[in-house]
């Protein structure tokens, strides 16, 4: 690609007409995006390409724009455009990349339920997707514990590396969760996502949080959580049927696509999503990549039978062969509180 600038620049200094050189720009941007297609399409799935196109335009584009720029410094009103286009290009490029990645929002959301007694808070962790653990995987796990949940609900896709880094990075990971000790005053449980190897559970061996692997339902003292593994949790036919009606269900998985099936439950936590983790101005996530309605694909949404979905936009972003970037789509730590709903004497319903 930068032998196409370098010939793009020389013959856009060859040329003189406006019109000349703005198709020699366009002939190099369909270029440009045949060669991401192909060269992206070795990876074996779209991420590649994404990331390849992300550098023909954030880094490819400026460079000839700003050339552009220079050849058109007689010609004020098309320099001008160039140029707030290639600043326009390095602003989104900054915030995308460098930015939004590490700028962690905590969001809270209210649930009123009549099957408790007491305030209950739930904070949900997903998609950490972490290549290494450093500071900003500490953070999160650290605003965790400042939130002093009762319950914490590890919605999967924990590590993505190659498979030869994942012990090491598995140990990290472990040694951060004991250190902060998140599970000490609140009961904690993990799930399967769909990027997690073999043996992800030896990420939280010993820490206190409760991997769960295969389909399990816990009774806890104030209300119950059924924990869904991957396979069951893309299931859009899936059919979870709680034991005891009265008690407050909570249902956790990593896809959100369960929450189409016969899911007999007050809350339904997932993942997965990212919230498409870039969004455009007026459309919204580019993608969501699950089954469930893109209005459900982030956020709380009232679902029918009184139930409550809440899919988490995630703390991390896709790696591997993606582009490692989050736009208008901050990473989130998702925090629940499940209030008794009150009477209209003011109290708490018994």
């Amino acid at each position: 690609m930068l032998v196409v600038d370098c010939v793009t620049v020389w013959r856009l200094r060859q040329q003189k007409r406006v019109l000349t050189r703005c198709g020699t720009m366009a002939a190099a941007g369909v270029f440009a995006t045949v060669v991401g297609g192909v060269l992206g399409g070795m990876y074996e799935n779209a991420f590649g390409v994404a990331r390849l196109w992300s550098y023909g335009v954030f880094l490819h584009g400026p460079l000839i724009l700003v050339a552009a720029t220079i050849l058109w410094r007689k010609r004020l009103w098309l320099a001008v455009g160039t140029a707030s286009v290639a600043a326009g290009l390095v602003l989104v490029a900054t915030d995308a990349f460098v930015i939004e990645p590490n700028w962690l929002e905590v969001t809270h959301y209210t649930v009123t339920s009549p099957k408790i007694r007491r305030p209950l808070r739930i904070v949900v962790v997903a998609d950490f997707q972490a290549d290494q653990i450093g500071e900003y995987e500490r953070e999160v796990l650290e605003r965790v514990a400042e939130e002093k949940p009762n319950l914490v609900l590890f919605a999967g896709d924990y590590l993505q590396a190659p498979w030869e880094e994942l012990s090491e990075l598995r140990q990290s990971f472990r040694a951060l969760l004991r250190e902060t000790n998140i599970s000490k005053h609140a009961a904690a449980f993990a799930v399967e996502g769909n990027i997690d190897a073999t043996g992800w559970e030896e990420a939280f061996a010993g820490t206190g949080v409760i991997a769960v692997a295969d389909h399990c339902s816990f009774e806890l003292p104030d209300f119950d959580v059924t924990c869904l593994p991957v396979r069951d949790s893309r299931n859009r036919m899936l059919a979870v049927n709680r034991r005891r009606p009265e008690r407050l269900h909570i249902v956790v998985g990593h896809i959100p696509n369960f929450a189409l099936g016969k899911i007999d439950a007050d809350l339904l936590v997932a993942g997965h999503t990212h919230a498409g983790q870039a969004r455009l101005p007026g459309v919204g996530p580019v993608v969501v990549n699950c089954g469930v309605p893109r209005a459900w694909a982030s956020g709380l949404s009232h679902l029918s039978g009184d139930r409550t979905l809440v899919v988490s936009r995630g703390v991390g972003m896709e790696r591997g062969y993606a582009p490692r970037l989050r736009f208008l789509c901050r990473p989130e730590l998702a925090v629940i509180d499940v209030t008794p709903e009150k009477s209209e004497a003011g109290n708490a319903r018994d």
